[in-house]
């Protein structure tokens, strides 16, 4: 059975730093692309970023290109996000996601699996 289960969420200040981890057991990690997803109050899901399997490609929304960094330990199981200059609009639930093949788009659409989530609070 796969399990995904994010931590490092919290509260932090505008213009604070944050940093996400995603740990994913049951299924071979070094073979699937990864991304983050997040859900802010009252509003949709929101594809945030991903990595390719060997964490050589990356790609951003706009909103946190320059701000978020996504990156990926595959001997550890592990996709990280780390989010620096946070701005308000940060905040929401974040979950990381995966699914089968080259899912390499920008839309949440094309997860399969996802984590809980994380939560991230952003106040000034």
């Amino acid at each position: 059975q796969s399990l995904m289960v994010e931590s490092g969420g919290g509260l932090a200040q505008t213009g604070g730093s944050l940093n996400l981890s995603c740990v994913v057991v049951g299924f071979t990690f070094r073979n699937y692309w990864m991304g983050w997803v997040r859900q802010a109050p009252g509003k949709g899901l929101e594809w945030v970023a991903n990595i390719n399997p060997n964490g050589a490609t990356t790609s951003y929304r706009d909103s946190v290109e320059g701000r978020f960094t996504i990156t990926r330990d595959n001997a550890k199981n592990t996709v990280f996000l780390q989010m620096n200059n946070l701005k308000d609009e940060d905040t929401g639930r974040y979950h990381c996601a995966t699914g089968n093949g080259d899912i390499r788009g920008q839309t949440w659409l094309q997860y399969e699996y996802w984590g809980q989530g994380t939560q991230v609070t952003v106040s000034s």
